[in-house]
């Protein structure tokens, strides 16, 4: 076994663990790309009729060329989730090179660890795929108005097509990656696992001000536009969209500014860890603002389009656009069923990028903590630490995107007509629960993984 190929499997086993956040996320894109492609597939197991199959056909073609998008939001995912490997590594890097690795070598064995991972993603990815695929062909049988039986199924062609496009996207990153690595100093090697991201707030009063005037006039235009002229927030989607980015952005920078000030005067303040939570909470937040501010904004649009996929499907047939027995051929359903998978794509990336974000920072962090140690604090105490410095990072996105949500929500209700109340109110908290349910998972892979940078946990 070459030399190169031996270093990447050792540094593949010992490191699997670390990187549970990045495997978890390349196997549920993979997941994803393959559930998309099969979705056709799904259906075709379903007992149809002659005037469904036919649908079915044509469905095909549209989702097929919809999966495009799909795989560009991964492949910036992935891209990112690179980055945070390479930056986690960075000193590891710089050690081969200081012992005297040559540049080859050390881009071989950067892209035989990437082969290896890559591979184990995808295999799991593609079991995942098979074993929910009796969930996502209930949720075809739902949208496309079909009868729906419990099935287990597993489409090569579908199979063929997610490893093609993951291996695409997985070589690429590993050649940036390679890139990236071998570009660097060495001197920039060895401390960029510890050299945090800083981001300057304005503090003066004027300027806070006029960010919080701003802030509120992004989001009345947002909002308002959602609840009084939905159709006008249809045609300028993306505007808006940009605009509640920025808005939402605003919000964490005045939050990052003000909060910790009135936290420090409450009487608790000095209680246990509090004080040394709160600083590290504040740097994560500050430095971490573009990232919060895109997982809010993700999570809100990922909500609504999922709702406005298994929604447009309920109005489709109740407004007679489809008879329940057969779907008629001007049936708008793969366009629902794109949202919802655009929707889930959305969701995973939003969640993926803060949940990187955050381990990534750890390693800024390790040194106060191996002070705070070494001053005799309670493990059980740094834990708690943790815990709650990440969980302040996924609930605040959490809790604006939910109020985001609830304007969204009430556009998607207003262009779902024909929907009685209550179906509107089922599918809504379904995709609000699973939302959460997903960020949770995140947030517990996260609190292991900095729990392990910062306190030496195995």
């Amino acid at each position: 076994m070459p030399v190169t190929l031996r270093v990447a499997l050792g540094n593949v086993s010992r490191c699997a663990r670390d990187y549970s956040v990045y495997l978890v996320t390349l196997a549920f894109a993979t997941c994803l790309l393959y559930s998309f492609n099969a979705s056709g597939d799904y259906l075709l197991a379903m007992p149809l009729t002659g005037p469904q199959l036919e649908v079915i056909h044509k469905a095909r073609d549209i989702t097929g060329a919809f999966s495009v998008f799909v795989v560009l939001v991964f492949a910036v995912l992935v891209a990112y989730a690179t980055r945070f490997i390479v930056r986690r590594r960075s000193r590891e890097f710089g050690t081969y090179a200081l012992l005297g690795m040559r540049a080859p070598a050390l881009a071989a064995i950067l892209a035989a660890e990437g082969a290896l991972v890559g591979l184990a993603a995808l295999a799991a990815g593609l079991a995942l795929g098979v074993v929910a695929s009796p969930a996502f062909g209930a949720v075809a049988a739902f949208v496309f108005g079909v009868p729906w039986r419990l099935a287990w199924s597993f489409s090569p062609a579908a199979a063929l097509d997610a490893c093609a496009w993951f291996a695409g996207i997985e070589g690429l990153a590993i050649a940036l990656s390679v890139v990236d690595v071998l570009r660097r100093p060495l001197v920039e090697l060895l401390e960029h696992d510890c050299a945090p991201e800083q981001l300057t707030f304005a503090t003066h009063r004027g300027v806070t001000r006029a960010q919080a005037v701003l802030a509120v006039v992004l989001l009345a235009v947002v909002w308002g536009s959602c609840v009084v002229q939905p159709g006008l927030f249809v045609i300028a989607i993306l505007p808006m969209g940009w605009a509640a980015y920025v808005a939402t952005s605003l919000v964490f920078r005045l939050v990052a500014t003000g909060a910790p000030g009135r936290v420090r005067r409450g009487s608790s303040y000095w209680e246990g860890l509090r004080a040394f939570t709160l600083r590290q909470v504040e740097g994560h937040v500050s430095t971490g603002c573009q990232a919060l501010s895109c997982t809010c904004v993700l999570v809100a649009c990922a909500v609504c389009m999922i709702c406005a996929g298994l929604l447009f499907s309920v109005g489709q047939r109740a407004a007679g656009l489809a008879d329940p027995g057969a779907l008629s051929e001007a049936s708008l359903a793969p366009i629902g069923y794109v949202g919802i998978f655009y929707g889930e794509a959305f969701l995973v990336a939003a969640a993926a990028v803060l949940a990187l974000q955050q381990v990534s920072q750890a390693a800024d962090g390790r040194r106060a903590y191996a002070t705070l140690m070494a001053l005799g604090t309670d493990e059980r105490q740094a834990r708690a630490a943790v815990r709650a410095q990440v969980g302040v990072a996924f609930a605040l996105p959490a809790a604006l995107a939910v109020v985001h949500d609830c304007f969204g929500l009430m556009l998607v209700r207003q262009l779902a007509g024909g929907v009685p109340d209550e179906v509107f109110l089922a599918i809504a908290a379904c995709s609000v629960v699973g939302t959460l349910g997903l960020l949770a998972l995140y947030y517990l892979l996260c609190v292991r993984e900095c729990a392990r940078v910062l306190l030496g946990e195995v």
